[in-house]
């Protein structure tokens, strides 16, 4: 497993790390022992970074990596977690240094940490981002010892343009894959010159990107594949990169051939690898098959020019009017 920096933190991690909300919650059933398993496979794999937040479950996701995490023992990998969901009504108003504070207190709690190695705003409304007050009490935050570092999560480009802003975000979490490509025209670049880390996230476009669906595909009702198709729980561009299902499977049997002897999966976590700018590439598991091999995507030789600029062709044929300028 490879390591890359990340960003201004200096600290190294791996560059396929786990995504922790399949194990909390929204993703159907996962037992306690495969959500254990999964991220004890992906840890054994070399995988150094993990994401969570704290309403994956209601804290159920923190609970267990605190307690796989507590079991191993030895040095601990990179716990990213994220604050600001729980908040009812979800609005810019809301986000207070007092509720950010009792957030990363419960963090702290469950993950059993003194210190969170990285706090996010978990897609926070856009206006958040013009409130200074809010980043001044996560800074305070990082002075009294209870962070390490804070980023943010976005759904939109121009909103981790706008954190960046900000000289203490450390990190952008965004959607990056073969079907949401905006964030390589002007993001990348910015987070290079900043020296702002990427984590890349729903990087399998909730699945399709592996190739195993289609159109007699069902879905658990606590899957949100199932429960938010058009928005109706969170943002739309987190269910299927915001692709409409036909229209995906659809650009899936275009990249099918460009596969070669790998999985569509690896592939297409290989694809979002080959950008300098991503620090780490988050995907979900829901059990240890899953895990080993979202890890295995890292051993991939790189992608031949001529199929990542086949995969850009078709993005920008199928893909991109749906998606492109929405986010």
């Amino acid at each position: 497993m490879r390591s890359r920096t990340f960003g201004r933190t200096g600290r190294q991690v791996s560059e396929i790390g786990f995504g922790a909300w399949a194990i909390g919650a929204s993703w159907g059933h996962v037992s306690e022992d495969d959500a254990i398993a999964a991220l004890e496979t992906a840890l054994d794999a070399g995988v150094t970074f993990i994401d969570t937040a704290d309403v994956y479950g209601d804290g159920r996701s923190e609970k267990l990596i605190a307690r796989v995490l507590k079991a191993r023992g030895g040095q601990r990998p990179f716990v990213a977690t994220k604050a600001g969901r729980r908040l009812n009504p979800h609005v810019a108003s809301a986000y207070t240094g007092e509720a950010l504070q009792g957030f990363v207190d419960r963090s702290r709690d469950y993950l059993e940490m003194q210190t969170l190695d990285l706090v996010q705003l978990h897609c926070p409304p856009t206006d958040v981002y013009y409130h200074p007050e809010v980043f001044a009490a996560l800074d305070a935050m990082k002075a009294a010892g209870k962070i390490a570092d804070y980023g943010v999560s976005v759904e939109r480009v121009e909103e981790a343009l706008k954190a960046m802003e900000y000289p203490g975000v450390v990190s952008i979490q965004i959607i990056f894959n073969i079907f949401r490509q905006r964030p390589i025209e002007r993001l990348f670049q910015r987070a290079i010159e900043t020296e702002t880390a990427i984590i890349a996230r729903v990087p399998l476009a909730s699945g399709l990107l592996t190739g195993k669906m289609s159109a007699a595909t069902t879905f658990d009702a606590s899957d949100h594949r199932q429960f938010n198709r058009h928005g109706e729980a969170f943002d739309v561009g987190e269910t299927f990169s915001g692709v409409p299902y036909d229209v995906g499977l659809a650009a899936v049997e275009k990249i099918r051939p460009l596969v070669g002897d790998t999985t569509m999966a690896k592939f297409a976590l290989k694809w979002i690898l080959m950008f300098e700018a991503v620090t780490v590439a988050i995907p979900g598991a829901k059990n240890a098959e899953q895990a080993l091999a979202n890890a295995d995507a890292a051993t991939l030789p790189p992608l031949p020019d001529e199929t990542m600029a086949a995969l850009k062709a078709i993005y920008d044929e199928d893909i991109r009017p749906y998606v492109h300028q929405r986010w």
